[in-house]
């Protein structure tokens, strides 16, 4: 069986989607099937673990390109399946255009971009999209085999974004890969490229620095926390893709915390893993958030995580008691680190222990990849190759 990803871009610095997509598609490719990957993408050296098919250049922030759908009218007969991954790029579009014309069988990924957050966060791009939904996305997932949600909680408020809206909704898992397991090594190094967090208690927030994310808030609950507890500091890592990292810089400014926040741009490799070990809890307050990737990545290190109850999987992480949940606002932030900062270091360890275990047993990404192939042998049409 023979799979193609069709998805926006494959740059790591997009987030959580691709990452999981590049180590679910590494798997697959040491299957017995295999993917390949069409991206609106310009073509750039890349270590993808599958072959990329790049179509760039891509136009307006809508990625207009023509290039995909002439691409996929040549080529769509050599696939038996195809995932779409996100909404509100041209991909989507002229993949639902030529696959229907063809008869060719998808499933779409939505990536927690249904969430109604956006409609409250930003009311005249929501208006946008309206004009565009009925004709545009709204077929996209209606036509599509499956439409796939990462949890429970992101399959149902997709539901409140468009009163439009029909979909032959999934659940399936999602996840990540197990970080390396030589930690204390990975710890060591990373303390000695940054040795002014020698001996402190980190907090990590690793994520982009954007505003969905609740950056501010964590900026503000950290520093009143802070005030009591000297041997706090602050690790805000992820790439600063539309300046807001200057905002919260001069916030950190005004409260006074700024030599307490380090800000090392992008980790990748050894050095996130090194982060990750580094810290003694991972803090992501975000206001949208289908998945969390990078909650993963924090549970498979042993790290408690302290999540607002908009990151779609915080009923798993309370129901294994791995970590806090409470409102994306400032006062809920600051709950979750007190709560943490109260653990004895037995109930810390018990709790860490926990993480590890949620991880294994949840979000492994080896399951994510096994459910991938199921999906699509489950949805495969009886149509011959045209």
């Amino acid at each position: 069986m023979k799979l193609l990803r069709i998805i926006s871009s494959i740059k790591p610095e997009k987030g959580g989607p691709i990452n999981a997509a590049r180590q679910i598609d590494r798997l697959i490719n040491a299957s017995a099937c295999s993917i390949e990957v069409l991206t609106l993408d310009e073509e750039f050296s890349t270590d993808y673990p599958a072959k990329v098919h790049f179509t760039g250049p891509s136009r307006l922030g809508y990625g207009f390109n023509s290039n995909i759908e002439h691409w996929l009218e040549k080529n769509a007969h050599q696939y038996d399946f195809f995932i779409i991954n996100g909404l509100w790029q041209y991909h989507g579009f002229a993949a639902r255009k030529v696959l229907n014309k063809s008869c060719r069988p998808y499933i779409v990924y939505t990536h927690g971009m249904l969430d109604p957050w956006f409609k409250k966060a930003f009311p005249l791009k929501h208006l946008k999209k309206w004009l565009y939904w009925p004709w545009g996305e709204y077929k996209i997932l209606r036509d599509a085999k499956a439409v796939i949600f990462t949890s429970e909680e992101e399959r149902i408020r997709a539901r409140e974004s468009f009163w439009l809206y029909k979909a032959k909704e999934l659940v399936t898992a999602y996840g990540t890969s197990g970080p390396p397991l030589n930690r204390q090594v990975l710890s060591d190094q990373y303390l000695t490229k940054n040795p002014e967090l020698i001996n402190k208690r980190i907090i990590l927030f690793l994520s982009r620095i954007h505003e969905k994310k609740g950056c501010d808030l964590l900026i503000k609950a950290f520093a009143t926390a802070a005030m009591e507890h000297k041997d706090l500091h602050l690790v805000m890592a992820g790439p600063d893709q539309n300046g807001y990292k200057r905002k919260l810089n001069e916030l950190a400014e005004q409260l006074n915390i700024a030599d307490r926040i380090s800000w090392p741009g992008m980790l990748q490799g050894d050095d996130k893993w090194g982060a990750f070990y580094t810290a003694e809890v991972f803090c992501l307050p975000s206001h949208q958030e289908n998945f969390g990737i990078v909650v993963a990545e924090a549970l498979a290190c042993g790290k408690p995580v302290l999540i607002s109850n908009k990151v779609n999987i915080w009923h798993e992480i309370e129901t294994d008691m791995v970590g806090f949940v409470d409102e994306d606002d400032t006062s809920g932030t600051l709950r979750n680190i007190e709560r943490w900062l109260a653990l004895d270091n037995d109930t810390y360890q018990k709790m860490s222990r926990r993480a590890e275990q949620c991880f294994t047993l949840r979000f492994h990404i080896d399951r994510a990849a096994e459910r991938l192939i199921e999906i699509a042998k489950e949805h495969i049409n009886d149509y011959p190759r045209q």
